[in-house]
């Protein structure tokens, strides 16, 4: 009995993975790799409260992350990132400092965010220019306001803003915060938000191809200008959300966070060319980060710096990774 080229074609592509899914299905691979090793190593490690931690730790930068997901997945960079989650943090604690009440305060800071990335938006897309030096220029501008408003840490004393950041939701034996219930709901909406609306579509066909969306006649500069508004809108809850966890602003936070982000999405199997990515893939970067972290915190005889050590590396993997993916689609 002979088989049809057709019907052999199909028997082999039934296993086959979608290739946009190879680096997600990467990173969720080396993430319980990770995972495994550390269970293997230290006996603690198997705790569901390090995971727990995991997402306590890093909760404001889930949220900046996924903002920068809908960045990217259009071709762009946004390197204001974490000058507005500092701007945030900064303008919360000297409002609240000054006795402004805590609503308006909050108020206040998410309108901090989207307002820029609302105005650089405008800027890439009215004036053609490039991504990296308009969002360059909002992070001197952000981090500038940040010195202004004070050149030293202003602590938190305001008691809604410390119930909250003390507040424990229990999960059986072990807890989690507000911000990481807060993190996950912002990972939901802008799951279904890509997965499932206009604007989800459009983010993906002009990342795949712009000069294409537009002759389909799709909105490429108002879904630029609302991508970065989205990506502001995040920084500034990143930013609630650090304030919650360090219980202060100071001019120097977050210094560098944009490059964290920027590496989790990227880990996280999103292509920097854009169009092809997930907020599930940009979830499991930033637990892969975390985990490294945990794990050189348990190991107790490592300099903190090999963390950056092992993102640049696992960076360069990935970079390959997706490079390999693309020519074989070619």
């Amino acid at each position: 009995m002979t088989t049809t080229p057709l019907a052999a074609r199909a028997e082999r592509a039934w296993w086959r993975v979608p290739q946009r899914h190879v680096p997600v299905l990467a990173t969720l691979a080396l993430l319980l790799v990770m995972y495994g090793v550390g269970v293997s190593q230290y006996r603690a490690f198997s705790n569901v409260q390090v995971v727990f931690n995991i997402f306590i730790d890093n909760g404001f930068l889930l949220v900046v992350a996924v903002g920068m997901t809908f960045v990217i997945l259009t071709g762009g960079i946004d390197l204001s990132v974490g000058s507005v989650v500092a701007m945030t943090a900064m303008v919360s604690a000297s409002l609240l400092r000054d006795g402004l009440h805590p609503a308006l305060v909050l108020l206040i800071a998410l309108l901090i965010g989207p307002t820029l990335g609302f105005a650089m938006g405008c800027v890439i897309h009215f004036f053609d220019i490039q991504p990296f030096i308009v969002t360059l220029a909002g992070m001197f501008f952000a981090r500038g306001m940040c010195t202004w408003i004070s050149s030293t840490s202003v602590p938190i004393a305001d008691g809604f803003w410390t119930s909250v950041a003390q507040a424990r939701i229990r999960v059986g034996e072990n807890f989690v915060t507000v911000s990481v219930l807060i993190a996950l709901a912002v990972v939901a909406v802008a799951a279904f938000t890509l997965a499932y609306t206009r604007l989800g579509r459009n983010v993906y066909a002009i990342g795949g191809n712009q000069q294409s969306a537009l002759l389909m006649g799709l909105p490429v500069g108002r879904t630029r200008i609302a991508v970065y508004t989205i990506s502001g809108l995040c920084s500034a809850v990143g930013g609630i959300l650090l304030s919650f966890y360090t219980l202060s602003g100071a001019p120097l936070i977050a210094v560098g966070m944009e490059l964290d982000v920027i590496a989790a999405v990227v880990i996280g199997g999103t292509l920097l060319t854009g169009g092809s990515g997930y907020v599930f893939g940009t979830v499991l970067g930033v637990l892969v980060l975390g985990v490294i972290q945990t794990l050189i915190t348990f190991d107790g005889t490592l300099s903190s710096w090999w963390t950056k050590i092992v993102i640049g590396g696992l960076l360069f993997a990935f970079i390959l990774l997706q490079r390999l993916v693309g020519i074989r689609t070619k």
